[in-house]
């Protein structure tokens, strides 16, 4: 039988209840680090992470419906009141409802790669996709990416040197979630690495 997956309205984010710029104190309820997950999937990193800072505020994005709905039902079942998850489309929603100097950190992993070089334009670290991240960022805040794809690790890799006036590298530090061998623990990773994909990962702070 399959599983009923449960919406809780303190949870789930909904995008025609927007208006204007989101004042994440009053969308958490209380004063603290702000976490956006580009790419929630099914919520394996918003769960090991908001259970392992209770203190953070953690926001998580995903476009596809039953990812986004077994996202919000995983994380009402476990009564975590410290994340958030919309379904909406992340460029947009950067641009029109992310304030400026407002987040602690971009979490980026896995996003897609768009393997066909016609497709390529789709992807999402892009160099006007990144200027709107820069500019959601507090001053020292943080941008950390992960990616099993060689040729995207490489566009990324070029357009984040772009921007190496607003960004420097820094290592790459793994969530609470991630065990031996993995670099962030999401379901997509475990399988990647159980096809013995490489994983490419890298770390920039706003400067």
């Amino acid at each position: 039988m399959a599983r009923i997956l449960k919406d809780y309205p303190g949870i789930s984010l909904k995008p025609e209840n927007l208006n204007g710029k989101i004042d994440f104190v009053r969308l958490f309820g209380r004063v603290g680090p702000v976490h956006i997950e580009i790419g929630a999937g099914k919520g394996t990193f918003l769960v090991s992470q908001a259970k392992a800072r209770p203190g953070d505020n953690f926001l998580g994005i995903e476009w596809a419906g039953r990812y986004y709905r077994y996202a919000v039902d995983r994380i009402g079942r476990w009564g975590l009141t410290n994340v958030r998850v919309i379904r909406t489309d992340a460029e947009v929603f950067l641009a029109d409802s992310v304030p400026d100097d407002s987040v602690d950190c971009f979490h980026i992993y896995f996003p897609d790669p768009w393997h066909k070089k016609r497709h390529n334009k789709r992807r999402f670290i892009c160099p006007a996709n990144i200027e709107n991240l820069i500019g959601c960022l507090k001053t020292g805040g943080q941008l950390r990416i992960a990616t099993d794809h060689a040729d995207y690790f490489e566009q990324i890799k070029t357009v984040l040197a772009g921007r190496a006036e607003d960004l420097k590298e820094i290592d790459f530090l793994c969530p609470a979630g991630a065990e031996t061998g993995e670099y962030v623990g999401t379901n997509f990773e475990r399988k990647y690495i159980k096809d013995q994909r490489p994983i490419y990962t890298i770390a920039v702070r706003k400067t």
